[in-house]
Parts: structure tokens; sequence; C-alpha cells
């Protein structure tokens, strides 16, 4: 019996140090190769502009290079399906925003499972979107843009970074509200839309307020007003759109996903290198300037934060009635 016992426990004792070495050796790998964090939009959006801020302290907390790969185009979907089909291994991970939570019920098919395919990793960060509009729009103010769309229906324009993005849904949102009626115009990303606003071929956007305020500050856009319900710090002077509709708010969320089925050891690394570098004050006061605020959550509170999110946008999909065009 004890020589039994002896075999039995060598064996497991062999095991625990293949199983040891073995996984060593596989951290070692992927620390070896670079992580591919995909952008679901063009260079220049806002996604892009708070990934590039964090990117050279992400890539000294996890040792390991980091290469961005955008994939724009069907509100994120093309991005997101890419990374349901990415080995999960840690070594591809995908920056999504609120449209994540809103293409669910946006979209009558998708090419993934939105709550089973992907694993939560951290929220990263929040934003407020600012109503921007050309210089000549015929409006400076919400009450101005509400009559000014009710005296004229489908004349006014709005551009969005695609069907299904919050930059679309929040306007459709609006006009629910105000009984008005205009013409949506997606494109390929906050970047293009916000070079449309420049080039007057739409009347407006709902625009994350990173992409949108370094061009009102240059005094090429005008800013009307700010979705969240406080005034936003670096535009104090603008109001928020609840101020003429009382509880009005749309804001962005920011957060990292990995494929589902990512080992929890590594989705927890990640994580905690999300938080930290979302934590350092250069990076925050950096992200801050552009309206940025870093949040840095455990996998399981951006998990609970999704699932909300997808009740919420569920039910705002129903309600506006908005569809992809």
């Amino acid at each position: 019996m004890l020589q039994i016992f002896s075999m039995k426990g060598a064996r497991w004792l062999l095991g625990l140090i293949w199983l040891t070495f073995s996984g060593v050796a596989l951290a070692q790998a992927n620390t070896n190769q670079p992580i591919t964090l995909i952008i679901p939009y063009p260079p220049g959006g806002s996604a892009d502009m708070l990934a590039r801020p964090m990117l050279p302290d992400l890539q000294k907390v996890l040792g390991q290079t980091i290469v961005l790969d955008y994939k724009g185009g069907a509100g994120g979907t093309i991005a997101t399906s890419a990374l349901a089909r990415a080995k999960p291994d840690g070594q591809t991970i995908i920056l999504v925003l609120t449209a994540h939570a809103i293409n669910d019920a946006l979209y009558p098919t998708l090419p993934y499972n939105t709550r089973k395919d992907f694993a939560p990793v951290s929220l990263v960060a929040t934003l407020p979107l600012l109503v921007a509009a050309p210089l000549t729009s015929p409006f400076n103010t919400i009450p101005e843009l509400i009559a000014y769309a009710k005296a004229n229906p489908d004349k006014l324009s709005y551009a969005s970074a695609g069907n299904g993005n919050t930059s679309h849904l929040s306007v459709e949102l609006f006009k629910t509200q105000t009984g008005t009626k205009m013409v949506h115009i997606p494109y390929k990303g906050s970047g293009p839309a916000v070079i449309a606003m420049l080039g007057n071929e739409v009347s407006f956007m709902f625009d994350s307020i990173s992409t949108s305020f370094q061009q009102v500050k240059a005094g090429k856009l005008k800013a009307i007003a700010v979705s969240s319900l406080e005034r936003a710090s670096i535009l104090p002077n603008t109001p928020t759109i609840a101020e003429t509709l009382p509880g009005f708010e749309v804001t962005v969320w920011y957060g990292i996903l990995a494929p589902a089925g990512t080992p929890e050891a590594i989705v927890n690394k990640l994580s905690q290198a999300f938080a930290q570098v979302g934590a350092d004050p250069k990076v925050r006061a950096q992200l801050a300037e552009s309206g940025y605020a870093t949040v840095g959550s455990t996998p399981a509170a951006f998990g609970k934060h999704i699932e909300a999110e997808l009740t919420k946008w569920n039910k705002a999909v129903k309600d506006s009635g908005a569809t992809i065009q």
C-alpha cells in the first residue's frame, strides 16, 4: 500500500511540476509576443484618442509591445467579430464603446453573441458627448435647434460615427423627446464625421467631446451643448442638453474585452494594468484635457456594467424606434 501511495504521490508531484513549468513557459511566450489592441473605428476618433496616451505606460507595465489595429465599419461590429474569432490567449483584445451594448438591440442579427463570446476586462473611461455644429448652422442653442428642426422637418442632417454608434442613437433619443425629424448621415468613425462638419456637409453632430473640442477651441466649430447632466470642465460656458430637456443624459463609456475563454489570470493581469495606468496622475491629467474621466474597474464590475447597459439600450432602441440604414 505504501508503494502504491508513493507511486501516486510521485505522479501527482510530477504533474504539478509540469503544470508549473508549462504555465511559466506560456507566460514567457506570451510576454515575448505583441498584444494587438483592436480599435473599432478609424484613427482620429475618440477610442484612438483614449488609447494612444495610455499606450506607453501600458507597454511598460505589461512588459509587452501593444499594436493598435484599426477595424472600422458597421458600427464597430466588424472589429468585435474579429475579436470573437481570435485565440483566447490574451494577445488580442479590443477597446469597445457604448455602441457595443447598443448594437445588440439595434442589429437584427450579429455574427457573435454579445453576452457569451467575450470576457470583460476593465471599464477604462467615460466621456460626455458634445453637440457641435458648423459655424454656418442656423442655430446656436438647443432651443434654437429644436425650433428650426420643427419648422423645417428633415432639412437638418446630423452626422454619426456609424450606424448604432452612440452619436447615432443619442440623436434618435433627442428626436423622440423633441418631436423633430432630421436626416441621419453615418460615417466610418468620428474623425471622418468631424471632417464632414468642417466641410459643411452636415448640420450638426452629437460627438464625443474629445474629437470635437479642439475644433471648437480653434474656432472652426461651435459648441451647442453637452450631453452630461453637469457642464463639462473643459467647456464650462457650454450648457447641458438637460438644461432644456430635464433628465436628458448620454455618456459614452470605453472598456476592454478579451475573447471568451481567456484564462482568468491573464484577464486579471490586463485589468490591473489598465487600472494602474488609468490611475496615474499624468495620464489622468492628459486625458482630462480632452474630457475623459478614467475609471479602471475589475472584470466582474465591468461585466455588471455591460449587462446594465444592454438592458438600458435595448429599451432605448425600442422606445425610439431607431433602425440601421
